[in-house]
């Protein structure tokens, strides 16, 4: 019994030194090209937990008041809604931090990018905190 402890912790740690040992394009970020990909890499991560975390919301919210159909739907549809209306203000607010580069430029690229990770990052943490006991 010792034994197979042992060896799920060995496992365990192999895991996460794995884990750990993933590199980014954030690693050692030395120029603005590896600034600009690093900052694509942060929104695409915040965006995959946003939709995550929206995903995992909803299947709370079945497990929640799946026996109530009209609950169900009404907190389904205000959950759609806000996050819809959200989406547009987050991209509006990141155009306007970004405003003082020039559109398409790697500094508006790069200004945009990290705005919508840090507010997706910040929208993911309220999703998740929704209908927790």
């Amino acid at each position: 019994m010792k034994m197979i402890f042992l060896v799920l912790a060995l496992i365990a740690t192999a895991v996460h030194a794995e884990e750990e040992s993933e590199t980014t394009p954030c690693d050692a970020v030395e120029n603005d090209v590896q600034t600009l990909e690093c900052s694509v890499y942060g929104r695409t991560a915040a965006e995959d937990l946003l939709k995550d975390n929206y995903q995992t919301l909803a299947e709370r919210m079945q497990i929640l008041y799946g026996k109530n159909p009209t609950q169900l739907a009404d907190i389904t549809a205000k959950i759609k809604a806000a996050q819809q209306q959200w989406l547009k203000t987050r991209d509006a607010d990141c155009a306007v931090e970004a405003f003082p580069a020039t559109s398409g430029s790697k500094a508006f690229t790069i200004a945009q990018n990290d705005c919508i990770a840090r507010m997706s990052d910040e929208r993911s943490e309220f999703l998740e905190s929704i209908g927790q006991e």
